[in-house]
């Protein structure tokens, strides 16, 4: 007996108005009128996005991204938010909850320069730019000899930045690039193992308002389980470590053969203390398994001598 596909429904999605964010909205707009809904976007800046001059850290993180298309939500003028998930907070606000993860792209950082092919290539104190700390810590452990120099903006107002002349080189993800059809922008792409991703990055999430079930319901089609596994297990250790961006910690989670493989980074913003590297393996099917695992693997970041 096969299950009755979920009656169309009139869809708004709320989105940022950037160009990756907006093709993000478009990507699943596409995917669900496919499926015969009727799908409009809700155009929105966020603080977030107004606030360029201060790192995201400073100024209350990656939640910032999220808070007004929330709003619209709650409201009513919008019922799906399409999110990168690494910019989602590990916690989303009362009412709300995450529907569908899809499948993700690339994981992986890019190296960006209109000069220099690698990051072995750059000259001894080199300017890089980056506002991630995440990036700056690995970074510094690659390379102790380069400026890191604050980067925000969306893609194309730092790769403007860089084109410019103001920086040798910039890292980013390689997901948006390749979104975007910049793949040729990337001169080189960092393994897993050098620059440990951020949870969730590459990853596509739809958050709801928690009682509509008929939209989880209907995003159902477009979720991904392996995907949502690995990426449950990298914000697990987030959240058991504050989930603050912060705090500079890289988690990135592959499965293979039903075994998921987790490794996690954590990195003191003071450099005081060394890169502190962990990781853990188990069976795993589920997501509570997959949160599990996540939360052990933070408990050994822990006491390799992480602090939250």
């Amino acid at each position: 007996m096969t299950t009755p596909s979920p009656s169309p429904l009139p869809i708004v999605i709320a989105t940022r108005e950037s160009r990756l964010a907006l093709w993000q909205a478009e990507h699943v707009q596409a995917l669900l009128r496919a499926r015969g809904h009727s799908v409009a976007l809700l155009g929105m800046t966020t603080l977030g996005d107004q606030i360029l001059d201060r790192s995201l850290s400073k100024v209350g993180g990656k939640g910032l991204f999220v808070k007004e298309l929330e709003t619209a939500l709650h409201d009513g003028r919008a019922h799906i938010a399409v999110h990168s998930l690494k910019d989602v907070p590990m916690e989303l606000p009362e009412g709300f909850t995450l529907a569908c993860v899809m499948e993700r792209e690339d994981p992986r950082d890019a190296f960006v320069s209109p000069r220099y092919a690698s990051l072995d290539a750059l000259p001894q104190g080199a300017v890089v730019g980056t506002s991630s700390l995440r990036r700056q810590v690995l970074l510094h452990a690659l390379r102790p000899d380069l400026k890191i120099e604050p980067l925000r903006g969306n893609l194309d107002t730092r790769l403007r930045k860089l084109d410019e002349g103001q920086y040798d080189a910039i890292v980013l993800a390689a997901a948006g690039l390749k979104r975007l059809g910049l793949g040729a922008r990337i001169r080189a792409e960092f393994s897993t193992t050098e620059m440990l991703p951020a949870a969730g990055q590459g990853a596509l999430g739809i958050e709801v308002r928690a009682d509509r079930q008929d939209l989880v319901d209907a995003l159902a089609p477009l979720a991904h389980l392996p995907t949502w596994i690995t990426v449950t297990a990298e914000r697990a250790v987030s959240r058991s470590m504050g989930g603050s961006c912060s705090m500079p910690l890289a988690a990135h989670a592959r499965l293979e053969g039903g075994q998921l493989h987790i490794a996690a980074a954590w990195g003191d913003p003071e450099g005081r203390v060394g890169l502190v590297r962990t990781s853990a393996q188990g069976p795993c099917s589920t997501l509570e398994q997959a949160d599990a695992l996540g939360r052990q693997a933070a408990q050994q970041l822990r006491a390799g001598g992480a602090t939250g």
